[in-house]
């Protein structure tokens, strides 16, 4: 009699554990939210869906970037099984590339904070400029440079041959003239000629085509009428072509961060001579 209140009892244990993890399971669900796709055992919940999506987005743009989620987690998930069960044992074993990427990662961020605590960042004036005198071959231009003033309006406008007139001129006055005009008449008006700019930034401010802007530049004006009838109009100040050394004012800043690379780059050299010059002598690098 005892023995089967004994199985009995084991029974109901067994179910009351199932019952629980069953439970248990329900419960995690309910907590993560409900399931809103699955790949064979794996299941991506709506909580961890909606930390994708941000706030704000339209419904549609919501649905769109969901769907663009759902899938790419699904092809994770089926290309990662795909390779459990197509790969060898040997293959699967990744354990000698995590520890070396392991050892790139830490040696790494060591030289990334044996570089921050040394590195010089202040950089005078005559450092750049020796710098930039030193390494003319660095700073060769791919694209004409210019300084330009140039003006956009309706090619039909009462004003534009004022301003034609106003913004060739050297004299300030005339140049205020010029921009007080523009802010009225014209849809568009800068005045760059004292800063140096890429041509192809100047011929997308103003709105012209590039190669049309390059094969005027050396008249020292560009132009064009496009079917809008909207006169695209610039005084060229200066040009530089390409194939010249650019102007440090134009290259100042890339000249700046070389320093700065080249500065980063003895750091790490003096850090692997050091090391190795200190293993040497405290007899931790020895060679037979």
């Amino acid at each position: 009699m005892r023995k089967w209140v004994y199985i009995v009892f084991l029974a109901g244990a067994a179910v009351s554990c199932k019952v629980a993890d069953t439970l248990a399971d329900t419960a995690a669900e309910l907590f993560r939210g409900e399931v809103v796709a699955r790949v064979g055992e794996h299941k991506l919940h709506r909580s961890q869906l909606e930390q994708y999506i941000p706030q704000g987005v339209s419904a549609e743009d919501s649905t769109t970037l969901a769907r663009q989620y759902m899938d790419a987690w699904a092809e994770d998930l089926l290309l990662l099984d795909m390779a459990d069960q197509q790969l060898s044992k040997e293959e699967k074993d990744v354990s000698r590339e995590l520890e070396e990427y392991r050892r790139t990662l830490l040696k790494y961020r060591y030289e990334q904070r044996y570089i921050e605590l040394r590195l010089d960042t202040l950089i005078t004036q005559e450092e750049v400029s020796r710098f930039y005198q030193e390494n003319p071959e660095k700073f060769v231009l791919e694209r004409p440079v210019v300084k330009a003033r140039y003006l956009v309006i309706p090619a039909d406008a009462k004003s534009v041959r004022e301003l034609r007139r106003l913004i060739v001129s050297d004299s300030g006055q005339d140049l205020e003239e010029a921009a007080a005009i523009a802010t009225v008449a014209a849809i568009r008006f800068a005045d760059q000629a004292d800063s140096w700019a890429d041509a192809l930034t100047l011929a997308q401010d103003m709105g012209m085509d590039y190669q049309r802007l390059v094969g005027q530049l050396r008249s020292g004006k560009a132009e064009y009428t496009d079917e809008a009838g909207i006169l695209h109009l610039a005084h060229i100040v200066e040009v530089i072509p390409e194939g010249k050394t650019a102007p440090l004012e134009f290259v100042r800043e890339r000249v700046h961060d070389l320093i700065l690379s080249t500065r980063k780059h003895n750091l790490e050299k003096n850090l692997e001579k050091q090391l190795l010059e200190e293993a040497r002598k405290n007899n931790k690098y020895v060679i037979y």
